[in-house]
């Protein structure tokens, strides 16, 4: 098992998959993070037509709790939330994003997203993490991959 152990080191520590990332251009940076402030004023607005023309029809949205869903799921699930919790807002946590290029196909966004609404006359708020995989097509940007957890 050691033996395993160890080869398995020798070999992420020479692939190129787990090297330090290349640099991000600073337009990369604001493009992603101009496209979270808009996705998210969709969400703050309980916009849900708005927020998922933010996403691909073919998105994968896996929630730490609620699995694999589909872009008609999210698109009920957001419906549903609005309704349910009419002062439910988003907040990026300041310094948490990172962004990294994904070669001809767009960008990962990294970062910790921070929601709240009011419950029995308190602010009820949780930090979570998420990840978005962004594809540029035809000049749009779209999230293909959303991950969210941490809840």
């Amino acid at each position: 098992m050691r033996n395993l152990i160890g080869a398995l080191l020798v070999l992420l520590a020479a692939s190129p998959a787990v090297a330090a990332p290349s640099k991000t251009s600073p337009a990369l940076v604001e493009e992603i993070a101009r496209l979270d402030r808009a996705m998210f004023d969709a969400f703050n607005a309980h916009d849900a037509d708005k927020l998922m023309s933010f996403f691909s029809k073919d998105l994968e949205f896996y929630h730490d709790r609620d699995g694999l869903v589909s872009y008609e799921e999210a698109n009920n699930n957001f419906h549903r939330i609005f309704l349910n919790v009419p002062d439910l807002h988003r907040e990026l946590v300041p310094g948490s994003l990172e962004v990294y290029p994904l070669g001809d196909y767009g960008a990962l966004e990294l970062g910790a997203h921070r929601f709240c609404h009011r419950e029995n006359g308190r602010d009820d708020c949780g930090v979570f993490r998420f990840v978005q995989i962004w594809q540029k097509g035809d000049g749009q940007w779209k999230v293909t991959r959303e991950i969210s957890y941490d809840h």
